[in-house]
């Protein structure tokens, strides 16, 4: 609801991806906050190239009223990141948010630059390749829990959202939580400001959760 959508990218050489698991590298969601700051300089410093970005509730806000899913939007900014690594790698693993988990990675194929198959879809990679210039794209929902490479970079992505709450919180003066429609801290605070201009700048608008609130403040003013 509130703040930035974090998606994340690590690189890493098939003789270090071992020692992921050996450090305690595993799905974000199950390790304590202290657990995932020491984790992210650990797995910055074995991984080849780290990307992130950041989408702003802005972006999310005039992609949802463009029609645009957050599936899209992410799978356009998975691409985005694939498309920015340095070398070629030959295997890419997506934590598919679309249960439909192939239907996300030619999503990701169609938007990026590179040439990718994914693994279980034949004919989405360019005939005319090379089997060894060809990118396989592995495309899992959960490939958080099943994957330390791809566990690794959900705790960069967490990791980073969780600065950047923080960062809002001191800016605005207001404890925002988590930022996530399931806490009730965050719920609460948006409640009791909504017409906190700083606060407004970095909620996602389109929200649903949004829009049961507004819609409850409406209700309570005639009732």
């Amino acid at each position: 609801m509130i703040g930035p959508l974090v998606v994340s990218l690590i690189s890493i050489s098939k003789g270090k991806e071992g020692r992921l698991s050996k450090i305690g590298v595993r799905d974000s969601k199950m390790l304590s906050r202290k657990k995932r700051e020491f984790l992210f300089d650990e797995i910055t410093s074995l991984a080849e190239q780290v990307k992130v970005y950041k989408i702003s509730n802005i972006e999310i806000d005039r992609a949802m009223t463009a029609g645009v899913s957050l599936n899209g939007l992410e799978a356009l900014n998975f691409a985005r990141m694939i498309d920015s690594l340095e070398g070629h790698p030959k295997k890419i693993f997506l934590d598919s948010p679309d249960v439909v988990q192939n239907k996300f990675g030619i999503r990701v194929c169609l938007f990026s630059k590179r040439t990718m198959t994914v693994e279980g879809s034949p004919g989405v990679s360019n005939p005319g390749m090379n089997d060894s210039e060809i990118i396989t794209l592995v495309s899992e929902h959960k490939a958080d829990s099943r994957y330390p490479v791809v566990s690794g970079a959900s705790i960069i992505a967490k990791v980073t959202r969780d600065y950047e709450i923080d960062r809002i919180s001191d800016e605005i003066g207001i404890d925002v939580g988590s930022g996530y429609p399931s806490d009730s801290k965050t719920v609460n605070a948006i409640k009791n400001n909504l017409k906190h201009e700083k606060l407004g700048k970095y909620i996602r608008n389109r929200w649903k959760t949004m829009e049961i609130i507004r819609q409850s403040r409406i209700e309570e003013f005639f009732s």
